[in-house]
């Protein structure tokens, strides 16, 4: 599909997953993706990636990565605005690597720096059998495609558990939205605003 410059917007996303808090685990890394609409496609920058495995200092319980973001997306229309999926991973005690947390939120609407706590959670397993075993065995419910997430199908049925943070920074940059009739609004003062897990 051929688009014209002047029939797009574009949305530059800049920023850094800054860190996690998650109180009972230590040497994590984060995976990361961007789920968007069908009228939407990246022109630079990565759309996914995986930061450095971390630890806790012994001043503080936070972790840290400060893993640059930068990517530029074009649309046509706000339908399908992307969002940032992040997965937190670590050793679990048998040294294989488990899912501790999935989070998502949108990117920012309004330019300018801003700031995004996002809750993460874990799949439960439904019976107590499949939990004992899955520890046993050290294989714990995942999702098969982290993406899901983002998306609101089936999570219905999904058990899940609250477990841990992470903090990501935003600074976003518009071009041409105005032209195509949207107004994005003033920027938001730089302050950390939540996200729901439904967002």
């Amino acid at each position: 599909m051929a688009t014209s410059s002047s029939s797009v917007f574009l949305l530059t996303v800049n920023g850094q997953i800054e860190g996690a808090n998650f109180p009972e685990y230590d040497n994590l890394y984060c995976k990361y993706c961007y789920v968007y609409g069908h009228d939407w496609a990246p022109t630079t920058g990565l759309e996914e990636g995986i930061t450095q495995i971390t630890c806790k200092s012994s001043q503080s319980n936070r972790l840290i990565w400060n893993f640059p973001l930068e990517t530029t997306f074009k649309s046509t229309n706000p339908f399908g605005w992307p969002q940032l999926v992040v997965s937190v991973y670590g050793p679990d005690v048998f040294g294989n690597d488990v899912v501790r947390g999935y989070g998502a939120t949108h990117i920012p609407f309004t330019p300018g720096q801003q700031k995004r706590t996002i809750p993460m959670f874990v799949p439960e397993p439904t019976w107590r059998l499949q939990k004992f075993t899955g520890w046993l065995l050290g294989r714990r419910p995942e999702y098969t495609d982290p993406k899901v997430v983002a998306q609101g199908e089936g999570r219905e049925v999904t058990r899940v558990r609250s477990q841990g943070f992470v903090t990501v920074s935003f600074n976003i940059m518009t071009k041409d939205m105005k032209k195509m009739g949207y107004d994005a609004g003033p920027p938001i003062p730089s302050n950390t605003q939540s996200a729901t897990p439904d967002s």
